[in-house]
């Protein structure tokens, strides 16, 4: 059996951020904060790292980030390009400049990926204990014959939000013995108290979420069959995703999961995490970081210096 492999969502420009996040220094020495959720995927296990990229950022990627961390893991590189699985199915790529979502990004990976795998994005904080109980369940779990058998990483909807503005979160339902049963991505949920809320008709009315509503944060365990599945769905997916809105449609992670739910054509086992997320959504979220980081660091959770 091939062990486990991560793959990280690296290819955008972060345009809330107000520049490319993924690249900025968060750690006393130079660190970015992916540089941070790949010391914690080595210690649980994982091995292999595939960056998933813009082909332009190459050069500044490789210097700033990968070159730093392939001293402790194996390092590969994968190109979104917007062309990639577009030729052939009647989407026209002319007037777009945006890829097409995260499962996308993941399917620009696919030659690489030789059997299970996570997903991560590179700008999130999961903590030491999300990679270990996912690394666990991609160590022992295997396809059944009859259903796919991929796995979640979920996070308390009030340990992931920003006090600087609405972000966007998977809101999950899951049944009793642990499995989603429904995931809906929902945009723009802003802090409210001890929850979070979110409008549907430009803040005339809101949404509550409550603070321990479950919502994924793309942190992901497939099998490799999770590659051709997504690769023959994503047309019409993406097609409906255009239909809806012709400049911006995308096919996200959670809208393919959910179809494959609603086709009953896997199960996804979610795994419970109790870390308080934190990441760069925004620029005035960087000093918490840092702060937080810097706490970590002194209690010994993380060296000084992560790949020395």
């Amino acid at each position: 059996m091939e062990k486990p492999v991560l793959v990280v969502l690296a290819a955008g420009m972060g345009s809330r951020y107000g520049g490319l996040k993924q690249m900025d220094s968060v750690g006393s020495c130079g660190q970015c904060l992916i540089d941070y959720s790949l010391y914690d995927a080595r210690r649980a296990g994982f091995e292999t790292a595939i960056f998933v990229i813009k082909e332009e950022l190459e050069t500044d990627f490789r210097e700033m980030v990968g070159d730093r961390v392939s001293r402790g893991m194996a390092v590969h590189y994968a190109f979104q390009r917007l062309e990639d699985l577009a030729e052939g199915t009647g989407i026209s790529i002319e007037g777009r400049s945006k890829p097409w979502g995260t499962t996308h990004a993941v399917l620009a990976a696919r030659h690489l990926i030789k059997g299970p795998f996570a997903v991560i994005n590179a700008d999130d904080y999961y903590g030491p204990e999300a990679f270990r109980v996912l690394y666990d369940y991609l160590a022992h779990h295997t396809d059944r014959p009859d259903c796919f058998q991929y796995a979640m990483v979920g996070y308390r909807l009030g340990k992931t939000l920003s006090q600087n503005g609405g972000v966007t979160r998977g809101v999950c339902r899951v049944s009793e013995d642990g499995l989603l049963e429904n995931i809906v991505e929902q945009q723009d949920i802003e802090k409210d108290g001890k929850g979070g809320r979110f409008s549907t008709d430009g803040g005339q009315t809101w949404n509550q979420l409550a603070g321990d509503t479950l919502v994924s944060m793309n942190f992901w365990g497939f099998q490799r069959s999770f590659l051709q599945e997504a690769q023959d769905r994503f047309p019409l997916l993406l097609h409906r995703a255009l239909a809806r809105h012709p400049e911006k449609g995308e096919v996200q992670l959670p809208v393919m999961v959910a179809d494959m739910l609603d086709r009953g054509r896997a199960q996804v086992r979610v795994l419970s995490s109790g870390e308080k997320w934190f990441g760069v959504t925004y620029r005035e979220d960087k000093p918490k970081v840092v702060a937080a980081l810097r706490d970590k660091t002194e209690q010994g959770l993380y060296p000084e210096n992560l790949w020395e």
